[in-house]
């Protein structure tokens, strides 16, 4: 029995009765929203090696990688005060992102060549998370190294906590930055998604 045959006719039409019906109304919702220039944060999660993550992205870039970890709703909600309330489930301006992630996670791409929204960083965060890509796919850094490339030697700690809030896991990759001993460290997708990034990279 479907929940709309208690629903006069005009109504129960208005209503998607089927996953495939429901999908194609968001998928019309989102194309409306995008050509009408009123989406202005895009979202999707893709299943990956380490769990699915929540990918956002506005006009300008991905904004947004999230660990299932971080609480995908609360993320959203997060973005939707910080950014935007017109946020929707738009798979398609994520595509692209999507299959550069497919690719890393497969050993066949090393670097991201999506464009970033930086707007969730600012100040001495914002320019660690700017140096994170200069060490190699492969490589890793010290927490003190990092510091000194971003220009203050003395901040470590500061370092540690711009890897903790880094909004763009993964792609920006603060899991290649460990501790002088050589030892993993922190991660915000937790240690096992930490280790198994490094082990992609050095097996490949």
């Amino acid at each position: 029995m479907s929940i709309h045959d208690d629903l006069p006719r005009h109504l129960a039409q208005a209503y998607p009765d089927t996953p495939d019906e429901l999908r194609r109304l968001r998928e019309r919702l989102a194309d409306a929203a995008q050509t009408e220039g009123i989406l202005d944060v895009a979202y999707r999660t893709v299943d990956t090696p380490v769990g699915p993550l929540l990918l956002a992205a506005t006009e300008q870039g991905l904004v947004r990688v999230a660990y299932l970890a971080e609480d995908h709703d609360a993320v959203l909600q997060t973005l939707a005060e910080r950014i935007s309330p017109r946020i929707l489930h738009a798979p398609a301006r994520l595509d692209t992102t999507a299959r550069e992630l497919e690719e890393y996670f497969t050993g066949a791409r090393h670097t991201f060549d999506v464009p970033l929204d930086w707007r969730l960083s600012a100040g001495f965060r914002a320019a660690v998370l700017h140096r994170l890509p200069d060490i190699g796919y492969g490589h890793t850094a010290s927490y003190a190294a990092v510091a000194a490339l971003a220009g203050n030697p003395k901040a470590v700690r500061a370092v540690g906590t711009a890897c903790a809030t880094n909004p763009l896991p993964v792609v920006v990759p603060c899991h290649r930055v460990v501790r002088s001993d050589g030892s993993m460290g922190g991660y915000l997708g937790g240690i096992e998604a930490k280790r198994t990034l490094l082990t992609l990279e050095t097996a490949a």
